[in-house]
């Protein structure tokens, strides 16, 4: 079983209305309930990521999960699921903000394979998915403070928020750095070499 290095590290980001947005896709569209928190009902699976949160990871090579019409780039090369990504080549850094639902567990599978880049889900810590495909192969954890707002396909900020806690993985040792500037708790895993160095 991973052990995890203590204690949490604790970091922030520094919000900006002006950064570049970037595409989220979940299985269902968020919709106020009575209470004003999200609640699922499908019409979208296209979600903007917040700008800010893109922006401090960095430069990605390869979204293989990329709108058909996106309205910027989310990396430098963009596979839809016209392309199937999951079936095409990965190389480089990628950032994965899979299908929500029963198929992300074949998503992060995959990026666990190719051992480079960050994935953007819901923290189902839980689930055979992450015992699979997260406990132990990925390098760290960003357990994100509080519940993101994701942004409409024109790019307004949906007015709530996303009805469930999110977590960024980091596959790679590289990886884990960037996590480092997003405001939430990271988790450096016993099987990544990071867990090993004094921090």
């Amino acid at each position: 079983m991973p052990v995890v290095r203590h204690p949490y590290e604790s970091t922030r980001v520094v919000s900006s209305s002006d950064a570049e947005p970037f595409v989220l896709r979940g299985s269902r569209q968020p919709t106020a309930s009575a209470a004003g928190v999200q609640t699922p009902k499908a019409i979208s699976d296209e979600w903007l990521t917040p700008p800010e949160l893109l922006r401090a990871l960095g430069h990605f090579d390869l979204d293989p999960c990329s709108p058909t019409n996106r309205p910027w780039a989310t990396a430098s090369r963009h596979l839809t699921v016209r392309d199937d990504g999951l079936s095409q080549p990965w190389a480089g850094r990628v950032f994965l903000n899979p299908p929500y639902g029963p198929a992300t567990a074949k998503w992060l599978a995959r990026l666990a394979d190719h051992g480079n880049g960050i994935a953007l889900v819901f923290a189902r810590t839980e689930t055979a998915m992450f015992f699979e495909h997260v406990w132990p192969k990925a390098d760290a954890l960003l357990f994100i403070r509080g519940r993101i707002h994701f942004h409409h396909a024109d790019g307004r900020r949906a007015h709530q928020n996303s009805g469930a806690p999110s977590v960024l993985i980091a596959y790679g040792r590289s990886n884990i750095d960037a996590l480092r500037s997003i405001d939430g708790h990271l988790v450096v895993l016993a099987n990544s070499p990071a867990a090993c160095q004094p921090s």
